[in-house]
């Protein structure tokens, strides 16, 4: 096998995937990995800020190609006791990332002996994308949100970010996945700067809801399984998961409400 040769004009410089565009191996591989449909990906995750901290859910649905590969699948995780992930994407990459990010958040505060502060957790985890990227190229991109609460300010922060690695922090409200466009127009209509928990809890319950009837890759509230949204708050009292029990209540609420007012229209 010999190197290829390029007159000048042809010449695709110093990027290796522009060379594999002009041998033709580009194109071969991105084809392969596109319609392979083995392939684990998550969304959707939703993080709400309210009046003592934020809010995380994620729905339990994971899919490979046009197929529900699994239903109870979990993509909201401890960072640390003051923060939270949610990932979106593909789901390995997506799983392993969060390992490593645990871990590393770990380290840093038993050799400094403090944590990390969120700027700091959010840069790190900032960095991770990056080093991902030319996976992300080839198809299994990882998308987060990352969440905490602020001690100092005794406030919850979130943070949004892109394939490339971009950090972007958001006031109110997040949503990635395939179905974050449904999810966010639910929460930008019922989001206010004074909701509480409960409240919040509700308004993402409704997201997830409401983005499973837009979103073929998106599972709401199932009564009939009993499989509900992974939802977690992160207030002055750390890393909490609401139980399922509660979840299931809410839901069953919210679904009459939403019978009633279908009822009441026509």
């Amino acid at each position: 096998m010999t190197l290829p040769i390029f007159s000048p004009p042809e010449d695709p410089g110093p990027r290796f995937f522009n060379l594999l565009q002009k041998v033709g191996f580009h194109n071969k591989i991105s084809e392969k990995i596109e319609n392979n449909n083995s392939i684990t990906h998550g969304t959707t995750i939703v993080a709400i800020r309210y009046s003592d901290g934020v809010l995380m859910a994620g729905d339990r649905r994971a899919t490979s190609g046009h197929l529900i590969s699994h239903k109870t699948m979990e993509k909201v995780f401890p960072a640390d006791a003051f923060s939270g992930v949610g990932i979106s994407g593909a789901a390995g990459p997506a799983m392993e990332m969060v390992k490593l990010f645990q871990l590393q958040l770990e380290h840093y505060e038993k050799v400094e002996g403090s944590p990390l502060s969120l700027e700091g957790k959010a840069n790190q985890l900032s960095l991770m994308l990056k080093g991902n990227f030319p996976a992300a190229m080839q198809g299994l991109g990882v998308i987060p949100i990352f969440a905490g609460y602020e001690e100092k300010t005794e406030q919850g922060r979130l943070f949004q970010f892109d394939i490339t690695g971009g950090r972007y922090e958001e006031k109110d409200f997040v949503s990635t996945g395939s179905g974050s466009l449904h999810a966010s127009t639910v929460v930008k209509l019922r989001h206010s700067s004074s909701v509480g928990l409960s409240g919040a809890i509700d308004i993402a319950l409704e997201a997830l809801l409401e983005a499973s009837e837009e979103d073929s890759a998106t599972g709401g509230p199932d009564l009939l399984r009993g499989i509900f949204p992974v939802v977690a708050k992160i207030d002055s009292n750390g890393f909490e998961r609401i139980s399922d029990e509660e979840l299931e209540s809410r839901t069953e609420i919210m679904v009459q409400n939403i019978s009633e007012r279908g009822n009441s229209q026509t």
